[in-house]
């Protein structure tokens, strides 16, 4: 399987469909369907029957997105970029913004 260049806790945006232009921070990764859950992004409503747990009724949620719907938000200005991936001088893989050449922060 192809490594993946959106990660969980990157900062991406909608290319395409009914939220095009929104940002989000990615809650998961599900890399078996090629989707993702973006905070804020494709939002659904749905009828949730009460339980001891939770209340009843309608609420809304966010529905997975395609990750070809998505791009990572570059570190320098906050537009839309490609990412790819190098090896630094001490040897680690590190993704990069190929539209600035900036080196992606990992998240921890």
């Amino acid at each position: 399987m192809p490594s993946l260049k959106i990660k969980k806790g990157d900062h991406v945006i909608v290319l395409a469909g009914r939220d095009k232009g929104k940002h989000g921070e990615v809650i998961k990764v599900i890399p078996k369907e090629n989707r993702a859950l973006v905070r804020g992004v494709n939002m659904v409503r749905r009828h949730q029957k009460q339980t001891a747990a939770s209340e009843g009724g309608i609420i809304s949620k966010e529905a997975t997105i395609d990750l070809s719907n998505l791009a990572l938000e570059d570190p320098r200005d906050g537009k839309p970029t490609r990412v790819g991936f190098k090896f630094l001088e001490d040897g680690r893989k590190v993704r990069f913004s190929k539209r600035s050449g900036e080196v992606i922060p990992e998240k921890s």
